[in-house]
Protein backbone atom coordinates (compact mmCIF):
# COMPACT_ATOMS: atom_id res chain seq x y z
CA UNK A 1 0.00 0.00 0.00
CA UNK A 2 1.52 3.02 -1.17
CA UNK A 3 1.40 6.11 0.82
CA UNK A 4 -0.60 8.06 -1.22
CA UNK A 5 -2.83 5.65 -2.39
CA UNK A 6 -4.28 1.79 -2.46
CA UNK A 7 -5.86 -1.06 -5.04
CA UNK A 8 -9.39 -0.71 -4.31
CA UNK A 9 -12.36 -3.71 -5.42
CA UNK A 10 -15.61 -3.41 -5.27
CA UNK A 11 -17.48 -6.60 -5.04
CA UNK A 12 -20.86 -6.13 -6.81
CA UNK A 13 -22.20 -9.77 -5.28
CA UNK A 14 -25.63 -11.74 -6.02
CA UNK A 15 -27.75 -11.82 -3.04
CA UNK A 16 -30.22 -14.66 -2.46
CA UNK A 17 -32.28 -15.26 0.78
CA UNK A 18 -29.99 -17.98 2.33
CA UNK A 19 -27.38 -16.03 4.89
CA UNK A 20 -25.21 -19.00 4.95
CA UNK A 21 -24.56 -18.82 1.27
CA UNK A 22 -24.58 -15.22 0.70
CA UNK A 23 -21.54 -14.90 3.74
CA UNK A 24 -19.97 -18.14 1.64
CA UNK A 25 -20.32 -16.12 -1.52
CA UNK A 26 -19.12 -12.87 -0.38
CA UNK A 27 -15.58 -14.42 1.33
CA UNK A 28 -14.95 -16.37 -1.90
CA UNK A 29 -15.42 -12.85 -3.73
CA UNK A 30 -13.11 -10.95 -1.13
CA UNK A 31 -10.19 -14.10 -1.70
CA UNK A 32 -10.42 -13.18 -5.62
CA UNK A 33 -10.25 -9.43 -5.09
CA UNK A 34 -6.99 -10.15 -2.79
CA UNK A 35 -6.00 -12.78 -5.14
CA UNK A 36 -5.75 -9.62 -7.71
CA UNK A 37 -4.07 -7.43 -5.44
CA UNK A 38 -6.64 -5.58 -3.72
CA UNK A 39 -5.47 -3.81 -0.18
CA UNK A 40 -9.15 -2.87 0.36
CA UNK A 41 -12.03 -4.50 -0.64
CA UNK A 42 -15.73 -3.21 0.17
CA UNK A 43 -19.11 -4.95 -0.33
CA UNK A 44 -22.76 -3.74 -0.98
CA UNK A 45 -25.57 -2.45 0.98
CA UNK A 46 -27.49 -5.79 1.93
CA UNK A 47 -25.23 -7.95 0.97
CA UNK A 48 -25.97 -10.96 3.40
CA UNK A 49 -29.70 -10.97 2.91
CA UNK A 50 -32.70 -9.78 0.88
CA UNK A 51 -33.40 -5.60 0.81
CA UNK A 52 -36.56 -4.99 2.13
CA UNK A 53 -38.72 -4.13 4.93
CA UNK A 54 -40.22 -7.44 5.38
CA UNK A 55 -36.43 -8.63 5.70
CA UNK A 56 -34.58 -6.18 7.83
CA UNK A 57 -35.82 -7.87 11.15
CA UNK A 58 -35.42 -11.71 10.27
CA UNK A 59 -31.87 -10.89 9.06
CA UNK A 60 -30.34 -8.78 11.54
CA UNK A 61 -27.77 -9.36 13.99
CA UNK A 62 -26.14 -8.12 16.68
CA UNK A 63 -22.21 -6.29 16.19
CA UNK A 64 -19.66 -7.48 16.03
CA UNK A 65 -20.90 -11.12 17.52
CA UNK A 66 -23.15 -11.76 14.80
CA UNK A 67 -22.06 -14.34 11.93
CA UNK A 68 -21.83 -11.83 9.34
CA UNK A 69 -19.40 -9.61 11.70
CA UNK A 70 -17.43 -12.71 12.34
CA UNK A 71 -17.06 -13.52 8.53
CA UNK A 72 -16.18 -10.00 8.02
CA UNK A 73 -13.50 -9.56 10.34
CA UNK A 74 -12.13 -13.09 9.48
CA UNK A 75 -11.58 -12.17 5.45
CA UNK A 76 -9.90 -8.90 7.04
CA UNK A 77 -7.17 -10.26 9.44
CA UNK A 78 -6.80 -13.63 7.13
CA UNK A 79 -5.97 -11.11 3.98
CA UNK A 80 -4.29 -8.42 5.71
CA UNK A 81 -6.29 -6.10 4.44
CA UNK A 82 -9.01 -3.53 5.05
CA UNK A 83 -12.43 -4.54 4.61
CA UNK A 84 -15.66 -2.27 4.13
CA UNK A 85 -18.40 -4.51 5.30
CA UNK A 86 -21.37 -3.16 2.82
CA UNK A 87 -24.32 -3.23 5.17
CA UNK A 88 -26.71 -5.01 7.04
CA UNK A 89 -29.53 -5.36 9.19
CA UNK A 90 -28.58 -4.80 12.91
CA UNK A 91 -30.07 -5.15 15.64
CA UNK A 92 -29.69 -2.96 19.09
CA UNK A 93 -31.94 -2.63 22.12
CA UNK A 94 -35.04 -3.94 20.35
CA UNK A 95 -34.48 -1.06 17.40
CA UNK A 96 -32.68 -2.39 13.59
CA UNK A 97 -30.44 -0.54 11.72
CA UNK A 98 -28.96 -0.29 8.37
CA UNK A 99 -25.15 -0.72 9.32
CA UNK A 100 -21.84 -0.76 7.70
CA UNK A 101 -18.91 -1.56 9.52
CA UNK A 102 -14.83 -1.57 8.39
CA UNK A 103 -12.07 -4.07 9.35
CA UNK A 104 -8.74 -3.74 9.68
CA UNK A 105 -5.98 -5.83 8.27
CA UNK A 106 -5.48 -7.08 12.54
CA UNK A 107 -9.41 -7.98 11.98
CA UNK A 108 -10.79 -5.43 14.58
CA UNK A 109 -13.74 -3.43 13.80
CA UNK A 110 -12.57 0.53 12.93
CA UNK A 111 -15.91 1.75 12.29
CA UNK A 112 -19.66 1.37 12.70
CA UNK A 113 -22.01 3.43 10.54
CA UNK A 114 -25.87 3.38 10.88
CA UNK A 115 -28.15 4.84 7.74
CA UNK A 116 -28.57 8.15 8.77
CA UNK A 117 -31.23 9.07 6.06
CA UNK A 118 -33.91 6.64 5.80
CA UNK A 119 -35.58 5.56 2.67
CA UNK A 120 -39.05 6.38 2.00
CA UNK A 121 -40.36 7.20 -0.85
CA UNK A 122 -43.49 7.50 -3.52
CA UNK A 123 -43.04 7.55 -6.81
CA UNK A 124 -46.54 6.96 -8.37
CA UNK A 125 -45.33 4.01 -11.27
CA UNK A 126 -42.45 3.88 -10.17
CA UNK A 127 -41.55 2.60 -6.69
CA UNK A 128 -43.29 3.02 -3.40
CA UNK A 129 -40.76 2.06 -0.53
CA UNK A 130 -40.61 3.24 3.51
CA UNK A 131 -37.71 2.01 5.57
CA UNK A 132 -38.98 3.96 8.09
CA UNK A 133 -41.89 0.97 9.26
CA UNK A 134 -38.96 -0.54 10.98
CA UNK A 135 -35.31 0.90 10.70
CA UNK A 136 -34.25 3.59 13.04
CA UNK A 137 -32.18 6.25 11.68
CA UNK A 138 -28.36 6.79 13.12
CA UNK A 139 -26.87 9.99 14.38
CA UNK A 140 -23.61 10.24 14.07
CA UNK A 141 -20.92 11.06 11.30
CA UNK A 142 -18.85 8.03 10.95
CA UNK A 143 -14.69 8.03 9.77
CA UNK A 144 -11.82 6.09 9.44
CA UNK A 145 -8.24 6.23 8.41
CA UNK A 146 -6.42 4.14 5.69
CA UNK A 147 -2.69 4.28 5.79
CA UNK A 148 -2.90 8.07 6.69
CA UNK A 149 -5.79 9.07 4.18
CA UNK A 150 -9.69 9.49 5.81
CA UNK A 151 -12.39 8.27 4.74
CA UNK A 152 -16.65 9.02 5.15
CA UNK A 153 -19.39 6.67 5.49
CA UNK A 154 -22.47 6.74 3.72
CA UNK A 155 -25.61 3.96 2.87
CA UNK A 156 -27.35 4.15 -0.51
CA UNK A 157 -30.09 6.68 0.10
CA UNK A 158 -27.29 9.23 2.17
CA UNK A 159 -26.10 9.80 -1.02
CA UNK A 160 -28.39 12.13 -2.08
CA UNK A 161 -27.80 14.68 1.30
CA UNK A 162 -24.54 16.74 -0.08
CA UNK A 163 -24.23 18.47 3.47
CA UNK A 164 -23.24 15.20 4.85
CA UNK A 165 -20.56 14.59 2.06
CA UNK A 166 -19.63 18.20 2.31
CA UNK A 167 -19.51 17.63 6.70
CA UNK A 168 -16.89 14.83 5.84
CA UNK A 169 -14.66 17.29 3.65
CA UNK A 170 -14.80 19.93 6.31
CA UNK A 171 -13.55 16.53 8.57
CA UNK A 172 -10.75 16.06 6.17
CA UNK A 173 -12.07 13.13 4.06
CA UNK A 174 -10.58 12.03 1.04
CA UNK A 175 -12.47 9.11 0.65
CA UNK A 176 -16.73 9.03 1.07
CA UNK A 177 -17.59 5.28 0.80
CA UNK A 178 -21.50 4.31 -0.08
CA UNK A 179 -22.49 0.89 0.22
CA UNK A 180 -26.19 1.57 -1.73
CA UNK A 181 -28.56 -0.49 -3.75
CA UNK A 182 -30.51 2.29 -6.00
CA UNK A 183 -33.31 0.80 -7.85
CA UNK A 184 -34.65 0.58 -11.42
CA UNK A 185 -36.61 3.71 -11.24
CA UNK A 186 -34.15 5.86 -9.75
CA UNK A 187 -30.92 3.86 -10.68
CA UNK A 188 -30.38 4.94 -14.43
CA UNK A 189 -31.62 8.53 -13.64
CA UNK A 190 -29.43 9.33 -10.56
CA UNK A 191 -26.72 6.55 -9.52
CA UNK A 192 -23.97 8.24 -11.71
CA UNK A 193 -24.80 11.49 -11.41
CA UNK A 194 -24.78 11.80 -7.77
CA UNK A 195 -21.81 10.18 -7.25
CA UNK A 196 -19.96 12.61 -9.72
CA UNK A 197 -21.66 15.15 -8.04
CA UNK A 198 -20.97 14.68 -4.27
CA UNK A 199 -17.19 13.84 -5.72
CA UNK A 200 -16.52 16.87 -7.86
CA UNK A 201 -18.35 19.28 -4.80
CA UNK A 202 -16.23 18.20 -2.63
CA UNK A 203 -12.93 16.81 -4.74
CA UNK A 204 -13.10 13.44 -3.34
CA UNK A 205 -13.12 9.76 -4.35
CA UNK A 206 -15.86 8.35 -4.07
CA UNK A 207 -16.62 4.52 -4.19
CA UNK A 208 -20.78 2.85 -4.55
CA UNK A 209 -21.27 -0.43 -4.21
CA UNK A 210 -24.45 -2.30 -5.33
CA UNK A 211 -25.61 -5.47 -5.40
CA UNK A 212 -26.10 -7.94 -8.33
CA UNK A 213 -29.18 -7.27 -10.14
CA UNK A 214 -31.68 -9.98 -9.33
CA UNK A 215 -34.97 -11.38 -10.54
CA UNK A 216 -37.23 -11.17 -7.83
CA UNK A 217 -38.54 -8.52 -5.21
CA UNK A 218 -36.23 -5.46 -5.12
CA UNK A 219 -34.39 -5.51 -8.31
CA UNK A 220 -31.05 -3.23 -7.78
CA UNK A 221 -29.53 -0.92 -10.70
CA UNK A 222 -25.93 -2.63 -10.43
CA UNK A 223 -23.17 -0.53 -12.07
CA UNK A 224 -21.03 -0.57 -8.92
CA UNK A 225 -18.56 2.58 -9.84
CA UNK A 226 -15.22 4.57 -8.71
CA UNK A 227 -15.18 8.37 -9.17
CA UNK A 228 -12.22 10.18 -8.82
CA UNK A 229 -11.96 13.98 -7.07
CA UNK A 230 -12.41 15.46 -10.75
CA UNK A 231 -15.77 14.04 -11.26
CA UNK A 232 -14.50 11.50 -13.44
CA UNK A 233 -15.96 7.80 -13.16
CA UNK A 234 -12.58 5.56 -13.53
CA UNK A 235 -14.33 2.21 -13.39
CA UNK A 236 -17.78 1.07 -13.86
CA UNK A 237 -19.66 -2.39 -13.44
CA UNK A 238 -22.42 -3.77 -15.61
CA UNK A 239 -25.07 -5.39 -13.47
CA UNK A 240 -24.12 -8.79 -13.26
CA UNK A 241 -22.17 -10.35 -10.18
CA UNK A 242 -18.50 -8.71 -10.66
CA UNK A 243 -15.69 -7.12 -9.25
CA UNK A 244 -14.26 -4.61 -10.32
CA UNK A 245 -11.04 -2.54 -9.36
CA UNK A 246 -9.15 0.62 -9.22
CA UNK A 247 -5.61 1.78 -8.41
CA UNK A 248 -6.70 5.43 -6.73
CA UNK A 249 -4.13 8.24 -5.78
CA UNK A 250 -5.46 10.47 -3.51
CA UNK A 251 -2.65 12.95 -4.77
CA UNK A 252 -5.70 13.62 -6.61
CA UNK A 253 -7.93 15.00 -4.16
CA UNK A 254 -4.44 17.71 -3.37
CA UNK A 255 -4.11 18.36 -7.01
CA UNK A 256 -7.47 19.18 -8.08
CA UNK A 257 -7.68 21.17 -4.54
CA UNK A 258 -4.80 23.41 -5.44
CA UNK A 259 -6.24 24.05 -8.88
CA UNK A 260 -9.86 24.60 -8.30
CA UNK A 261 -9.46 26.20 -4.38
CA UNK A 262 -13.23 26.10 -3.87
CA UNK A 263 -12.90 25.43 -0.25
CA UNK A 264 -10.56 28.59 0.45
CA UNK A 265 -13.08 30.52 -1.46
CA UNK A 266 -16.22 29.46 0.58
CA UNK A 267 -17.81 32.41 1.91
CA UNK A 268 -18.52 30.98 5.06
CA UNK A 269 -19.36 34.47 6.58
CA UNK A 270 -22.74 34.28 4.35
CA UNK A 271 -23.07 30.47 4.67
CA UNK A 272 -21.96 27.37 6.12
CA UNK A 273 -22.66 23.84 6.65
CA UNK A 274 -22.39 22.87 10.35
CA UNK A 275 -22.50 19.86 12.39
CA UNK A 276 -24.81 20.30 15.07
CA UNK A 277 -23.35 16.92 16.54
CA UNK A 278 -20.39 15.44 18.53
CA UNK A 279 -18.69 19.07 17.87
Amino acid sequence: MSQNGFRAALIQSLVGTDRAKNLKNASSLIDKAKANGAQVVALPECFNSPYGTKFFAEYAETIPDGPTSKMLSEAAKNHSIYVIGGTFPEKDNNKFYNTCTVWNPQGEMVAKFRKMHLFDIDIPNGITFKESDILSGGDDLVTFQINGVTAGLGICYDMRFEELAKLYRLKGCKLLVYPGAFNMTTGPLHWELLQRARALDNQVYVFAISPARGEKGYIAWGHSQVTDPWGKVVAQAQHGEEIIYADVDFGECDKVRSQIPIFHQRRSDIYDTVCKING
